[in-house]
Protein backbone atom coordinates (compact mmCIF):
# COMPACT_ATOMS: atom_id res chain seq x y z
CA UNK A 1 0.00 0.00 0.00
CA UNK A 2 3.16 2.37 0.81
CA UNK A 3 4.49 1.88 -2.82
CA UNK A 4 0.65 2.42 -4.43
CA UNK A 5 0.50 5.60 -2.34
CA UNK A 6 4.00 6.71 -3.30
CA UNK A 7 3.03 5.89 -7.00
CA UNK A 8 -0.03 7.82 -6.99
CA UNK A 9 1.81 11.09 -5.32
CA UNK A 10 4.33 10.63 -8.37
CA UNK A 11 1.69 10.85 -11.18
CA UNK A 12 -0.01 13.57 -9.81
CA UNK A 13 2.85 15.60 -8.81
CA UNK A 14 3.64 14.92 -12.57
CA UNK A 15 0.22 15.58 -14.49
CA UNK A 16 0.41 18.99 -12.49
CA UNK A 17 3.77 20.01 -13.06
CA UNK A 18 2.99 22.88 -15.10
CA UNK A 19 0.26 23.80 -13.16
CA UNK A 20 3.21 23.88 -9.80
CA UNK A 21 5.60 25.49 -12.05
CA UNK A 22 3.24 28.47 -13.35
CA UNK A 23 2.88 29.24 -9.13
CA UNK A 24 6.39 30.09 -8.79
CA UNK A 25 5.43 32.37 -6.45
CA UNK A 26 5.56 30.24 -3.71
CA UNK A 27 8.83 29.71 -4.40
CA UNK A 28 10.12 33.15 -5.15
CA UNK A 29 10.84 32.59 -9.13
CA UNK A 30 8.97 35.42 -11.08
CA UNK A 31 7.75 34.48 -14.38
CA UNK A 32 9.56 36.35 -16.52
CA UNK A 33 12.62 34.02 -14.45
CA UNK A 34 10.52 31.04 -15.73
CA UNK A 35 10.55 32.44 -19.36
CA UNK A 36 13.64 32.99 -19.80
CA UNK A 37 14.86 29.75 -18.34
CA UNK A 38 12.83 28.25 -21.21
CA UNK A 39 14.01 30.06 -23.62
CA UNK A 40 17.43 28.99 -23.29
CA UNK A 41 16.75 25.42 -22.60
CA UNK A 42 15.22 25.36 -25.73
CA UNK A 43 18.42 26.82 -27.53
CA UNK A 44 16.36 30.39 -28.83
CA UNK A 45 18.97 33.15 -27.99
CA UNK A 46 18.12 36.20 -25.69
CA UNK A 47 20.02 38.65 -26.44
CA UNK A 48 20.26 42.13 -24.64
CA UNK A 49 21.07 45.70 -24.99
CA UNK A 50 17.98 45.78 -27.96
CA UNK A 51 16.40 48.52 -28.29
CA UNK A 52 12.91 48.76 -29.55
CA UNK A 53 9.80 50.54 -30.77
CA UNK A 54 6.03 49.73 -31.50
CA UNK A 55 4.08 51.12 -33.53
CA UNK A 56 0.21 50.96 -33.62
CA UNK A 57 -0.75 51.71 -36.61
CA UNK A 58 -0.35 51.73 -40.02
CA UNK A 59 0.70 55.16 -41.10
CA UNK A 60 3.82 55.45 -38.24
CA UNK A 61 5.13 52.28 -39.23
CA UNK A 62 5.05 53.05 -42.95
CA UNK A 63 6.26 56.65 -42.12
CA UNK A 64 9.37 55.03 -40.18
CA UNK A 65 9.94 52.15 -42.61
CA UNK A 66 10.47 54.82 -46.05
CA UNK A 67 12.20 56.54 -43.68
CA UNK A 68 15.28 53.93 -43.17
CA UNK A 69 14.35 52.90 -46.29
CA UNK A 70 15.46 56.23 -47.61
CA UNK A 71 18.70 55.81 -45.63
CA UNK A 72 19.82 52.99 -46.51
CA UNK A 73 23.54 52.18 -47.88
CA UNK A 74 24.07 48.36 -48.45
CA UNK A 75 21.05 45.86 -48.16
CA UNK A 76 17.00 45.83 -48.17
CA UNK A 77 15.76 42.83 -47.25
CA UNK A 78 11.92 42.01 -47.14
CA UNK A 79 9.89 39.33 -46.45
CA UNK A 80 6.06 39.45 -46.13
CA UNK A 81 3.39 37.43 -46.76
CA UNK A 82 2.14 39.65 -49.37
CA UNK A 83 2.67 42.79 -51.17
CA UNK A 84 -1.01 44.41 -51.89
CA UNK A 85 -1.04 45.87 -54.86
CA UNK A 86 -2.21 49.47 -54.45
CA UNK A 87 -0.52 52.98 -53.36
CA UNK A 88 0.93 52.18 -50.52
CA UNK A 89 2.94 48.93 -52.27
CA UNK A 90 3.78 51.39 -55.23
CA UNK A 91 5.21 53.95 -53.59
CA UNK A 92 7.33 51.38 -51.57
CA UNK A 93 8.45 49.77 -54.93
CA UNK A 94 9.39 52.87 -56.52
CA UNK A 95 11.63 53.81 -53.23
CA UNK A 96 13.15 50.24 -53.53
CA UNK A 97 13.98 50.83 -56.81
CA UNK A 98 15.81 54.01 -56.40
CA UNK A 99 17.82 52.50 -53.47
CA UNK A 100 19.07 49.44 -56.14
CA UNK A 101 19.82 52.20 -58.50
CA UNK A 102 22.25 53.88 -56.29
CA UNK A 103 23.85 50.21 -56.20
CA UNK A 104 22.08 48.85 -52.46
CA UNK A 105 21.21 45.37 -52.96
CA UNK A 106 16.99 44.34 -52.21
CA UNK A 107 16.20 41.33 -52.07
CA UNK A 108 11.84 41.01 -51.30
CA UNK A 109 10.41 37.90 -51.15
CA UNK A 110 6.43 37.30 -50.95
CA UNK A 111 4.19 34.63 -50.52
CA UNK A 112 2.40 32.86 -53.56
CA UNK A 113 -0.72 32.03 -51.79
CA UNK A 114 -0.99 35.00 -49.93
CA UNK A 115 -0.65 36.53 -52.74
CA UNK A 116 -3.35 34.85 -54.49
CA UNK A 117 -6.28 35.09 -51.52
CA UNK A 118 -5.77 39.46 -51.34
CA UNK A 119 -8.10 41.09 -53.60
CA UNK A 120 -5.30 43.29 -55.05
CA UNK A 121 -2.79 40.32 -55.98
CA UNK A 122 0.72 41.19 -57.72
CA UNK A 123 0.22 39.94 -61.59
CA UNK A 124 2.77 38.04 -63.31
CA UNK A 125 3.08 41.24 -65.21
CA UNK A 126 4.39 43.66 -62.52
CA UNK A 127 5.94 41.26 -60.86
CA UNK A 128 8.24 40.92 -64.04
CA UNK A 129 8.22 44.73 -63.94
CA UNK A 130 9.31 44.79 -60.50
CA UNK A 131 11.95 42.68 -61.14
CA UNK A 132 13.24 44.71 -64.41
CA UNK A 133 13.71 47.99 -61.90
CA UNK A 134 16.72 45.86 -60.25
CA UNK A 135 14.76 44.74 -57.17
CA UNK A 136 15.45 41.21 -56.57
CA UNK A 137 11.68 40.13 -56.45
CA UNK A 138 10.97 36.57 -55.89
CA UNK A 139 7.28 34.89 -54.97
CA UNK A 140 8.20 31.93 -51.99
CA UNK A 141 6.51 28.74 -53.52
CA UNK A 142 4.63 29.17 -56.40
CA UNK A 143 0.94 27.44 -56.35
CA UNK A 144 1.41 25.13 -59.52
CA UNK A 145 -0.67 22.08 -60.83
CA UNK A 146 -2.01 19.60 -58.69
CA UNK A 147 -2.20 23.48 -56.35
CA UNK A 148 -3.52 21.77 -53.22
CA UNK A 149 0.09 20.23 -52.51
CA UNK A 150 1.10 23.98 -51.98
CA UNK A 151 -1.54 25.16 -49.71
CA UNK A 152 0.69 24.45 -46.65
CA UNK A 153 3.42 25.19 -45.27
CA UNK A 154 2.98 28.97 -46.55
CA UNK A 155 4.95 32.11 -45.05
CA UNK A 156 3.54 34.28 -43.32
CA UNK A 157 6.23 36.19 -41.79
CA UNK A 158 6.94 39.94 -41.91
CA UNK A 159 10.04 40.81 -41.66
CA UNK A 160 11.85 43.77 -42.95
CA UNK A 161 16.03 44.28 -42.16
CA UNK A 162 17.67 46.88 -43.56
CA UNK A 163 21.88 47.12 -43.28
CA UNK A 164 22.31 44.86 -40.93
CA UNK A 165 21.11 47.87 -38.53
CA UNK A 166 17.92 47.54 -38.31
CA UNK A 167 14.49 45.27 -38.25
CA UNK A 168 11.25 45.21 -38.62
CA UNK A 169 8.72 42.72 -37.36
CA UNK A 170 5.04 42.13 -36.26
CA UNK A 171 1.47 41.46 -37.86
CA UNK A 172 1.47 44.18 -40.72
CA UNK A 173 2.04 43.30 -44.48
CA UNK A 174 1.84 46.49 -47.10
CA UNK A 175 -1.26 47.79 -47.76
CA UNK A 176 -3.44 50.77 -47.88
CA UNK A 177 -6.02 49.27 -45.45
CA UNK A 178 -3.89 49.44 -42.79
CA UNK A 179 -3.69 53.10 -42.85
CA UNK A 180 -7.34 53.60 -44.80
CA UNK A 181 -9.61 50.33 -42.60
CA UNK A 182 -11.67 48.76 -44.89
CA UNK A 183 -15.53 49.49 -45.77
CA UNK A 184 -18.09 47.48 -43.73
CA UNK A 185 -15.58 46.05 -40.92
CA UNK A 186 -13.83 50.00 -40.32
CA UNK A 187 -10.18 50.95 -39.45
CA UNK A 188 -7.38 48.23 -39.31
CA UNK A 189 -5.45 47.79 -35.81
CA UNK A 190 -2.38 45.90 -36.14
CA UNK A 191 1.28 46.24 -33.87
CA UNK A 192 4.77 46.12 -35.71
CA UNK A 193 7.84 46.81 -34.13
CA UNK A 194 11.57 48.85 -35.12
CA UNK A 195 14.11 46.81 -33.35
CA UNK A 196 18.03 47.81 -32.88
CA UNK A 197 21.06 45.93 -31.84
CA UNK A 198 21.67 42.19 -31.67
CA UNK A 199 18.39 40.81 -32.26
CA UNK A 200 18.54 42.56 -35.94
CA UNK A 201 20.95 39.54 -36.45
CA UNK A 202 18.50 37.23 -35.35
CA UNK A 203 15.62 38.18 -37.59
CA UNK A 204 18.16 38.27 -40.76
CA UNK A 205 19.11 34.88 -40.24
CA UNK A 206 15.50 33.54 -40.59
CA UNK A 207 15.19 36.11 -43.77
CA UNK A 208 18.90 34.29 -45.46
CA UNK A 209 17.57 30.98 -44.60
CA UNK A 210 14.24 31.62 -46.33
CA UNK A 211 15.67 33.57 -48.59
CA UNK A 212 18.12 30.50 -49.60
CA UNK A 213 15.20 27.78 -49.82
CA UNK A 214 13.29 29.93 -52.25
CA UNK A 215 16.70 31.00 -54.53
CA UNK A 216 19.69 28.83 -53.51
CA UNK A 217 21.99 32.06 -52.64
CA UNK A 218 23.11 32.11 -49.65
CA UNK A 219 23.46 35.30 -47.94
CA UNK A 220 26.70 35.48 -45.03
CA UNK A 221 29.64 37.30 -44.12
CA UNK A 222 30.25 40.75 -42.38
CA UNK A 223 28.34 42.49 -44.85
CA UNK A 224 24.72 41.13 -44.34
CA UNK A 225 25.86 40.53 -40.38
CA UNK A 226 28.31 42.95 -39.38
CA UNK A 227 27.07 42.95 -35.70
CA UNK A 228 28.14 38.95 -35.41
CA UNK A 229 31.45 40.54 -36.46
CA UNK A 230 31.40 43.30 -33.68
CA UNK A 231 31.27 46.16 -36.65
CA UNK A 232 28.92 48.83 -35.20
CA UNK A 233 27.27 50.49 -37.64
CA UNK A 234 24.81 53.95 -36.92
CA UNK A 235 22.71 56.03 -39.15
CA UNK A 236 24.31 58.24 -41.68
CA UNK A 237 22.49 61.36 -39.52
CA UNK A 238 23.87 60.43 -36.69
CA UNK A 239 20.15 59.62 -35.36
CA UNK A 240 18.94 56.48 -33.84
CA UNK A 241 15.15 55.77 -33.46
CA UNK A 242 12.51 56.06 -35.16
CA UNK A 243 13.01 58.22 -38.05
CA UNK A 244 14.67 60.36 -35.19
CA UNK A 245 10.86 60.81 -33.53
CA UNK A 246 12.90 60.06 -29.98
CA UNK A 247 12.77 63.58 -28.81
CA UNK A 248 10.05 65.42 -27.63
CA UNK A 249 9.86 68.25 -30.53
CA UNK A 250 8.92 65.62 -32.84
CA UNK A 251 5.71 64.25 -31.39
CA UNK A 252 3.63 60.91 -33.76
CA UNK A 253 0.12 60.37 -34.02
CA UNK A 254 0.07 58.25 -31.13
CA UNK A 255 3.42 59.81 -29.06
CA UNK A 256 2.42 57.89 -25.66
CA UNK A 257 3.45 54.57 -27.72
CA UNK A 258 6.96 55.35 -28.10
CA UNK A 259 9.75 55.02 -25.48
CA UNK A 260 12.81 57.51 -26.10
CA UNK A 261 15.20 54.98 -25.16
CA UNK A 262 18.40 57.24 -25.67
CA UNK A 263 17.20 59.30 -22.76
CA UNK A 264 16.70 55.78 -20.78
CA UNK A 265 19.35 53.46 -21.56
CA UNK A 266 18.35 51.38 -18.57
CA UNK A 267 15.40 50.23 -20.82
CA UNK A 268 17.05 48.46 -23.44
CA UNK A 269 15.49 45.54 -23.83
CA UNK A 270 16.01 41.94 -23.58
CA UNK A 271 14.79 39.84 -26.59
CA UNK A 272 14.37 36.04 -27.65
CA UNK A 273 13.42 35.65 -31.68
CA UNK A 274 10.96 32.68 -32.13
CA UNK A 275 10.63 31.43 -35.28
CA UNK A 276 8.51 28.25 -36.46
CA UNK A 277 10.08 27.22 -39.63
CA UNK A 278 8.31 23.65 -41.20
CA UNK A 279 9.91 20.38 -40.41
CA UNK A 280 12.66 22.15 -38.37
CA UNK A 281 11.12 23.76 -35.50
CA UNK A 282 7.32 23.18 -35.88
CA UNK A 283 6.63 23.56 -31.94
CA UNK A 284 8.41 26.56 -31.08
CA UNK A 285 5.42 29.67 -30.93
CA UNK A 286 2.69 26.99 -29.62
CA UNK A 287 5.40 26.10 -27.17
CA UNK A 288 5.82 29.68 -26.40
CA UNK A 289 2.19 30.51 -26.19
CA UNK A 290 1.30 27.16 -23.83
CA UNK A 291 4.92 28.38 -21.29
CA UNK A 292 3.64 31.82 -21.09
CA UNK A 293 0.28 30.84 -19.84
CA UNK A 294 2.02 28.39 -17.09
CA UNK A 295 4.18 30.61 -15.99
CA UNK A 296 1.48 33.74 -15.63
CA UNK A 297 0.74 34.24 -11.88
CA UNK A 298 -1.29 36.72 -12.06
CA UNK A 299 -2.88 38.03 -15.25
CA UNK A 300 -2.73 37.82 -18.75
CA UNK A 301 -3.88 39.96 -21.47
CA UNK A 302 -4.25 38.52 -24.93
CA UNK A 303 -4.72 40.42 -28.26
CA UNK A 304 -5.46 37.82 -31.42
CA UNK A 305 -7.67 38.00 -34.99
CA UNK A 306 -8.26 34.70 -35.29
CA UNK A 307 -8.78 33.24 -31.86
CA UNK A 308 -9.39 29.41 -32.63
CA UNK A 309 -6.59 27.90 -30.24
CA UNK A 310 -5.25 23.98 -30.26
CA UNK A 311 -5.73 21.64 -27.82
CA UNK A 312 -2.47 22.54 -25.93
CA UNK A 313 -2.90 26.37 -26.11
CA UNK A 314 -6.68 26.03 -25.02
CA UNK A 315 -5.68 23.87 -22.01
CA UNK A 316 -2.90 26.02 -21.02
CA UNK A 317 -5.32 28.51 -20.77
CA UNK A 318 -8.06 26.72 -18.92
CA UNK A 319 -5.34 26.01 -16.44
CA UNK A 320 -4.60 29.81 -16.40
CA UNK A 321 -8.33 30.63 -15.50
CA UNK A 322 -8.92 27.64 -13.12
CA UNK A 323 -5.92 28.63 -10.42
CA UNK A 324 -6.97 32.10 -10.52
CA UNK A 325 -5.02 34.05 -13.32
CA UNK A 326 -6.97 37.07 -14.20
CA UNK A 327 -6.92 36.20 -17.73
CA UNK A 328 -8.38 38.56 -20.10
CA UNK A 329 -9.04 38.39 -23.78
CA UNK A 330 -9.61 40.73 -26.92
CA UNK A 331 -11.42 39.68 -30.05
CA UNK A 332 -13.01 41.78 -32.93
CA UNK A 333 -16.42 41.43 -33.17
CA UNK A 334 -16.34 41.59 -37.10
CA UNK A 335 -14.00 39.77 -39.19
CA UNK A 336 -12.07 39.61 -42.76
CA UNK A 337 -12.47 35.72 -42.97
CA UNK A 338 -15.51 33.69 -43.36
CA UNK A 339 -16.54 31.61 -40.45
CA UNK A 340 -13.69 32.36 -37.98
CA UNK A 341 -15.41 35.69 -36.18
CA UNK A 342 -18.55 33.09 -35.48
CA UNK A 343 -15.80 30.61 -34.20
CA UNK A 344 -13.77 33.27 -32.27
CA UNK A 345 -17.06 34.15 -30.01
CA UNK A 346 -17.78 30.21 -29.55
CA UNK A 347 -14.22 29.43 -28.48
CA UNK A 348 -14.43 32.91 -26.13
CA UNK A 349 -17.80 32.04 -25.05
CA UNK A 350 -16.55 28.71 -23.19
CA UNK A 351 -12.90 30.56 -21.68
CA UNK A 352 -15.87 33.39 -20.50
CA UNK A 353 -18.24 30.66 -18.75
CA UNK A 354 -14.94 29.11 -17.40
CA UNK A 355 -13.97 32.53 -15.56
CA UNK A 356 -11.56 34.56 -17.97
CA UNK A 357 -12.82 37.85 -18.98
CA UNK A 358 -13.91 38.43 -23.03
CA UNK A 359 -13.74 41.46 -24.68
CA UNK A 360 -15.58 41.93 -28.29
CA UNK A 361 -13.84 44.79 -30.01
CA UNK A 362 -15.96 47.28 -32.34
CA UNK A 363 -13.49 50.16 -33.22
CA UNK A 364 -12.62 48.02 -36.21
CA UNK A 365 -10.80 44.62 -37.43
CA UNK A 366 -7.85 43.86 -34.55
CA UNK A 367 -5.45 42.10 -36.55
CA UNK A 368 -2.46 42.18 -33.67
CA UNK A 369 -1.36 39.31 -32.42
CA UNK A 370 0.12 39.93 -28.63
CA UNK A 371 0.42 38.56 -25.10
CA UNK A 372 0.90 40.16 -22.02
CA UNK A 373 2.09 37.67 -18.74
CA UNK A 374 1.84 39.29 -15.27
CA UNK A 375 2.55 43.03 -16.52
CA UNK A 376 5.86 41.99 -16.63
CA UNK A 377 6.97 40.48 -20.64
CA UNK A 378 4.85 40.19 -23.55
CA UNK A 379 5.03 38.41 -27.21
CA UNK A 380 4.49 40.55 -30.60
CA UNK A 381 4.85 39.12 -33.79
CA UNK A 382 2.72 37.28 -36.67
CA UNK A 383 1.24 34.34 -35.17
CA UNK A 384 -2.07 33.62 -35.03
CA UNK A 385 -3.64 31.31 -32.24
CA UNK A 386 -4.97 29.02 -34.97
CA UNK A 387 -4.09 25.76 -36.17
CA UNK A 388 -2.60 27.47 -39.36
CA UNK A 389 0.09 29.27 -37.81
CA UNK A 390 0.50 26.82 -34.46
CA UNK A 391 1.41 24.09 -36.53
CA UNK A 392 1.70 24.87 -40.51
CA UNK A 393 2.85 28.17 -41.64
CA UNK A 394 6.74 29.65 -40.97
CA UNK A 395 6.03 32.52 -38.53
CA UNK A 396 8.04 34.51 -36.23
CA UNK A 397 7.39 35.80 -32.64
CA UNK A 398 9.54 38.07 -30.76
CA UNK A 399 9.34 37.46 -26.50
CA UNK A 400 10.00 40.72 -25.02
CA UNK A 401 11.30 40.65 -21.31
CA UNK A 402 10.94 44.32 -20.62
CA UNK A 403 9.15 46.02 -18.25
CA UNK A 404 9.10 49.37 -19.55
CA UNK A 405 7.95 48.65 -22.96
CA UNK A 406 5.60 45.78 -21.58
CA UNK A 407 3.74 48.58 -19.73
CA UNK A 408 3.12 50.30 -23.02
CA UNK A 409 1.38 47.51 -24.66
CA UNK A 410 -0.77 47.06 -21.39
CA UNK A 411 -1.09 50.82 -21.54
CA UNK A 412 -2.58 50.05 -25.31
CA UNK A 413 -4.48 47.24 -24.26
CA UNK A 414 -6.26 48.99 -21.51
CA UNK A 415 -6.85 51.99 -24.17
CA UNK A 416 -8.20 49.88 -27.15
CA UNK A 417 -10.55 47.77 -24.63
CA UNK A 418 -12.71 51.16 -24.50
CA UNK A 419 -13.69 50.35 -27.63
CA UNK A 420 -15.23 46.93 -27.02
CA UNK A 421 -17.87 45.22 -24.82
CA UNK A 422 -17.26 42.68 -22.41
CA UNK A 423 -19.03 39.41 -23.30
CA UNK A 424 -22.10 38.50 -20.84
CA UNK A 425 -23.03 35.34 -20.23
CA UNK A 426 -26.50 35.49 -22.35
CA UNK A 427 -24.17 36.48 -25.25
CA UNK A 428 -24.20 33.63 -27.29
CA UNK A 429 -27.81 33.28 -26.86
CA UNK A 430 -28.71 36.56 -28.40
CA UNK A 431 -26.64 35.13 -31.46
CA UNK A 432 -28.78 34.10 -34.65
CA UNK A 433 -28.70 30.09 -34.88
CA UNK A 434 -26.46 30.56 -37.73
CA UNK A 435 -24.03 31.79 -35.99
CA UNK A 436 -24.36 29.48 -33.13
CA UNK A 437 -24.22 26.88 -35.90
CA UNK A 438 -21.68 28.41 -38.03
CA UNK A 439 -19.38 28.73 -34.22
CA UNK A 440 -20.25 25.36 -33.00
CA UNK A 441 -19.21 23.76 -36.59
CA UNK A 442 -15.95 25.83 -36.27
CA UNK A 443 -15.11 24.88 -32.97
CA UNK A 444 -15.37 21.00 -34.37
CA UNK A 445 -12.85 22.40 -37.58
CA UNK A 446 -10.23 23.60 -35.26
CA UNK A 447 -7.39 21.52 -36.24
CA UNK A 448 -8.12 22.55 -39.94
CA UNK A 449 -8.76 26.22 -39.45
Amino acid sequence: MKRLAILIALCVLTAFAPVLRAQGQNSGVTSDSILATHIRQRGVRLTEGNRLWFFDNGHDKFVDLFDEVRRAQSFIHLEYFNFRNDSIAGLLFQLLAEKARQGVEVRALYDSFGNSSNNRPISRQMHDSIRSLGIQLVKFDPIRFPWFNHIIPRDHRKIVVIDGRVAYTGGMNVADYYVEGIKGIGEWHDLHMHIEGPAVDDLHHIFATIWQKATGEVIEGVKYFPQEFGVKIYRTDGQNGPSGRSGPDQPTRNPKFYLPLQQHPTAAAKLAVVDRAARTSTDAIRDLYATMLDAAQHSVKLVNPYFVPTHRVRSALKRAVDRGVDVQILISAKGDIPMTPETSHYVGKKLMKRGARVFLFEGGFHHTKMMIVDDQFCTVGSANLDARSLRCDYEVNTLILSKPHTRQLVELFEDQKRSAVEMQRDFWKSQSAWKRFVGWLGNLLTPVL
